[in-house]
């Protein structure tokens, strides 16, 4: 009997303790370079072991996505050493980018598309690209660098519509918002050339806007841009990431409609808006009560380099909770390590910073709603360790 009520003992005051834990992660948010690294130490382990082909069976991005995302945050982090110390970064992210070039990279995209291989290929490799320029001007990337952004306007000035096809017949309005950022950043490190380029495409997606929403859409018709399919969480917690990169003014717009329309309970972000029924699918994967995971991790980022501070640090917290973060000396991993594809989104959200545009002041702090998870937490707490006290003083 006694035995029994020290285990009691012993689980009451493991829950209160986990409780706080979870408490301080929820108000302290962690996006310190020092974690993110860690982060970036079980990515990169993973990626050797062949991680990203195992989330390429999982969905048509996965191995592409899981080596740009590990090459972005590299750069991300690069980008707060000075020049002398970010060997280590840069030389990270010029190996994630040797596997983008590789045929295991452009293995999913057709060649024969304008421009080759995509948009969604050649506007993420392109960005991945500037940003190892940013890094290191006078490195080898900065000639492809500037063959390919002009290869990406060139594109955009033959088409009859702002959305370029990143599969033949299919497009989708993040994508060459991705691509047409990476026109900015070159803009950014070399004479600027492209800036006419990027309003004519600002001015013609303002004309294709979803009208539910008045957000640019999931999907678009290849031909006209014209939206064919409302605007979606999964794809819109991209575009705010990328769009303060290419018109700060329209995306202060963009993203405070964003914010109006797809917050859902607590800081997390659903799939779709308001009043707008649907279903998970191989874009969001499955939906919890309508809310993304994938959109929620990546809207971490976006609202980082929106200025939208409280956001971001609610969305950190939540991930610090939900996610089960196990820590070793040199790693950090999420939900027990069993999806590295969300680890790698996870620290490219955390290391969130724009590159081209100066991070704006963000909206008027309105989240007043976040305050009651932790405060409630800890009077669960303590609510379940006053009951088995008293379990135990009755016996």
């Amino acid at each position: 009997m006694r035995m029994i009520r020290v285990l009691r003992a012993g689980l009451a005051v493991a829950v209160c303790l986990g409780a706080l834990i979870a408490a301080v992660r929820l108000v302290v948010a962690d996006h310190h370079p020092a974690s993110v690294r860690r982060q970036l130490a079980f990515v990169r382990s993973e990626l050797e072991s062949g991680a990203a082909h195992d989330a390429q069976a999982m969905f048509p991005e996965g191995y592409f996505f899981m080596y740009a995302l590990y090459g972005l945050t590299e750069v991300d982090l690069g980008r707060g050493e000075p020049p002398p110390d970010r060997a280590d970064e840069l030389a990270a992210a010029r190996w994630a980018l040797a596997a983008l070039d590789s045929a295991d990279g452009r293995a999913p995209f057709d060649a024969g598309l304008i421009p080759s291989f995509g948009v969604f290929y050649r506007g993420w490799s392109n960005w991945l690209r500037g940003g190892i320029v940013a890094l290191d001007p006078s490195g080898p990337e900065a000639t492809r660098f500037e063959r390919d952004s002009a290869e990406l306007a060139a594109a955009f000035d033959a088409s009859p519509t702002p959305f370029l096809a990143a599969y033949p017949g299919q497009s989708w309005p993040v994508d060459s918002t991705v691509a047409i950022a990476s026109l900015r950043l070159h803009d950014k490190l070399f004479p600027p050339r492209y800036q006419p380029a990027v309003d004519r495409w600002v001015a013609a997606a303002k004309q294709r806007l979803d009208p539910r929403t008045g957000l640019l859409p999931h999907r678009a018709d290849p031909d006209t841009g014209a939206p064919i399919e409302v605007a979606r969480g999964t794809s819109q917690s991209m575009i705010q990431r990328f769009l303060v990169d290419v018109d700060p003014a329209f995306a202060a717009q963009q993203y405070g409609r964003f914010r109006e329309r797809f917050r859902a309970f607590g800081p997390a972000i659903s799939e779709f808006p308001a009043g707008v029924p649907g279903e998970g699918d191989v874009d969001s994967g499955p939906l919890l009560f309508g809310v993304s995971l994938s959109a929620t991790a990546v809207t971490m980022g976006a609202a980082r380099v929106q200025g939208d501070d409280r956001l971001a640090d609610a969305l950190t917290g939540l991930a610090d909770v939900a996610g089960v973060p196990i820590d070793t000396p040199h790693t950090r991993r999420y939900a027990f390590g069993v999806l590295p594809v969300g680890d790698a989104f996870v620290a490219w959200s955390k290391s969130a910073r724009p590159w081209v545009s100066t991070p704006p002041a963000g909206p008027p702090p309105d989240l007043v709603w976040w305050w009651w998870v932790p405060v409630l937490t800890v009077l669960l707490a303590i609510a379940f360790f006053s009951v088995v006290l008293s379990g135990i003083r009755a016996r």
